[in-house]
């Protein structure tokens, strides 16, 4: 199924350029009420009602307005809960039984992105047919309900206050975080005034960097994708842990007291390791870009592994699909499915310090024998719809790297689905082969695309 609007998390863009403009969210919330509508069997007299949450991007006071502005013109109910995580809108959604979670929020981009995610009154993302119906009711003519039946508008005063709650619930409740100090990096976006009192009441010692949003700094030097500083800072504080959230907190990176950086495969395998003590764990769903490492390391523990499409959305209907809880992205995405219905860093966070709290361990102790393989991502940009698969001399050139790789790596060219750029990835036992692979790679793939 085709798409024109939604690529693998919502509709995402520069902001100012279309589809990321008044008129479109506008008519985007408009769309999806309408679907609403026509799938929500209501008491009569009442009308469906929807949750808006967003980050800190300054764009998304004029995004939040136009949501609302769509949604009330087609009849459905509105609720505001301002700047909070992606994964609080699924929660809420779910808690508050309410019809969908919208969330404005352009994740791990800078500022002058910005995007629209949808979340199901399950906490889940929207299955395809369900984009599909929104994608062709944005095109179709704005006609108002009358005056009488438009959506009404509120906000929820204490939703910051509810998440962090059911954050802290997903912690087992004989252990708490006290004798640790944690540096947590907010990224200056969502999780600004979540993400620390988490930490805190569960009672660790905490230093904040990366909360002072001021609507232009978001992902800006600090967070998962910029975790330099969460590294120094855990450093220069003589801190146990680091943690690092990106813009709207549901990836993670983790440091330990030595300055050491962890992603999203290693801290899935260290969850999946100590879940794997107490209760089987029958499988792990990962993406095309999971290192090659932690798929030979679940096969010696017997858990089973098996790659999705990347994004997390497509790691979820995976999990779905075979009955498994445990999946992730190595950008930081963990889902646990017995904690939430989505990915969430703060909760993915609290995961790995229960099980290094059970262990008595540190972080590298928890890893084990776990060594990822070295790996190489070169992101190049491509116009839009820059047709690379048919472009020979990009297959000559990957089909000569795959041969050269072949029994001891991996080779990955993937569009992404959120921005203008061409994944390049290679991964095999050798850095300095990897390396050279890849730019190698990189490099014809640049030509080919001016």
């Amino acid at each position: 199924m085709s798409r024109k609007y939604f690529g693998t998390d919502g509709v995402r863009g520069r902001v100012g350029q279309s589809p990321i403009t008044p008129d479109f969210v506008m008519r985007l919330g408009y769309a999806a009420g309408k679907v609403l509508l026509g799938q929500c069997k209501m008491p009569a007299g009442e009308r469906p009602e929807v949750l808006i949450g967003k980050d800190t991007r300054l764009s998304g006071y004029m995004l939040e307005s136009a949501l609302e502005a769509g949604f009330s013109a087609a009849g459905v109910d509105v609720c505001l809960v301002g700047p909070i995580p992606t994964p609080a809108v699924a929660y809420l959604t779910r808690a508050l039984r309410l019809q969908a979670g919208i969330v404005i929020s352009a994740s791990h981009n800078p500022y002058y992105d910005n995007g629209i995610k949808f979340f199901s009154a399950q906490g889940t993302k929207l299955p395809d047919d369900v984009e599909h119906a929104i994608e062709e009711g944005i095109d179709q003519p704005m006609v108002c309900v009358p005056a009488a039946d438009l959506g009404r508008v509120k906000r929820i005063e204490d939703a910051r206050g509810r998440y962090i709650e059911f954050c802290k619930s997903t912690f087992p409740n004989d252990l708490d975080l006290r004798g640790l100090k944690i540096v947590v990096d907010c990224a200056h976006g969502a999780a600004y005034h979540t993400a620390p009192s988490v930490f805190h009441e569960l009672g660790a010692d905490i230093v904040t960097i990366g909360a002072q949003p001021n609507g232009l700094n978001i992902n800006d030097g600090f967070g998962a994708t910029a975790p330099r500083a969460l590294c120094e800072a855990v450093l220069a504080h003589r801190a146990d842990l680091g943690v690092a959230l990106d813009g709207d907190a549901d990836r993670i990176q983790m440091v330990d007291a030595e300055g050491n950086l962890y992603d999203g495969d290693q801290l899935l395998y260290a969850i999946v390791r100590s879940r794997a003590r107490n209760t089987p764990v029958k499988g792990v769903a990962g993406t095309l870009m999971t290192n090659l490492a932690l798929e030979h390391a679940l096969g010696k523990m017997g858990v089973a592994f098996a790659r999705a499409a990347v994004g997390d959305r497509y790691v979820v209907e995976m999990m779905n699909e075979k009955g498994w809880l445990y999946g992730g992205e190595n950008s930081g995405h963990i889902l646990a499915l017995d904690r939430h219905t989505t990915g969430d860093g703060t909760v993915a966070a609290l995961q790995v310090l229960a099980a290094l709290k059970e262990s008595g361990g540190n972080l590298k102790a928890l890893l084990g024998s776990l060594v990822l393989y070295p790996q190489k991502l070169i992101n190049v940009p491509i116009t839009k719809g820059f047709p690379w698969k048919d472009d020979p001399r990009i297959a000559k050139m990957l089909s000569e790297v795959e041969i050269r790789m072949a029994g001891r790596g991996r080779v990955l060219l993937r569009a992404s689905g959120t921005e203008p750029l061409l994944r390049v990835m290679v991964e095999g036992e050798d850095a300095v082969e990897v390396a050279a692979a890849a730019e190698q790679l990189a490099a014809v793939v640049r030509e080919a695309a001016q």
